[in-house]
């Protein structure tokens, strides 16, 4: 399985989901590739936002290795799911789907967390501190419930 997680800029919100899922499905041993990307080009080959990366390292989940790329048509090919922090991000990543097939790959994240309710990882880029940790902590559970659904073939 191949998971990208997708928002605007890849240096806040899709490396920490990318590199919480990275983590646990290493420590699992699944077979699961992960990755990120963002809709918009403002950072193409930068590392994440040193918030980002100061709050991943004070809970465990290092992403300075990791490298803002843009989302590319290609990505459908790439990835089996496609998961969006928000609903821009979502109808950003579908207005480049080519079908259907493309199309079903595309998900909201914190849908898997509470499904339907179309709820927006935020983007901490103007915030505090404390908005990256909650931010890393909504993250977390969401990628627990990918991690579980993997573990139960309900993601597939």
């Amino acid at each position: 399985m191949r998971i990208l997680m997708v928002c605007l800029g890849n240096i806040c919100r899709s490396p920490m989901a990318d590199g919480h899922l990275r983590k646990k499905v290493n420590d699992l041993k699944l077979a699961v590739i992960v990755d990120s990307a963002g809709t918009a080009n403002y950072h193409v080959g930068e590392a994440p936002d040193k918030r980002m990366i100061a709050t991943g390292a004070k809970f465990g989940t290092p992403i300075d290795e990791l490298r803002a790329r843009q989302f590319k048509v290609v990505d459908f090919d790439n990835f089996d799911l496609i998961y969006c922090m928000d609903s821009s991000n979502l109808s950003n990543v579908l207005s480049l789907a080519r079908n259907e097939a493309d199309c079903q790959k595309v998900r909201l994240l914190l849908n898997e967390l509470e499904p339907n309710s179309n709820a927006a990882v935020p983007d901490p880029y103007y915030g505090t501190m404390q908005d990256f940790e909650y931010v890393y902590q909504l993250l977390d559970k969401a990628t627990d419930c990918v991690i579980e659904k993997i573990k139960n073939g309900k993601i597939r």
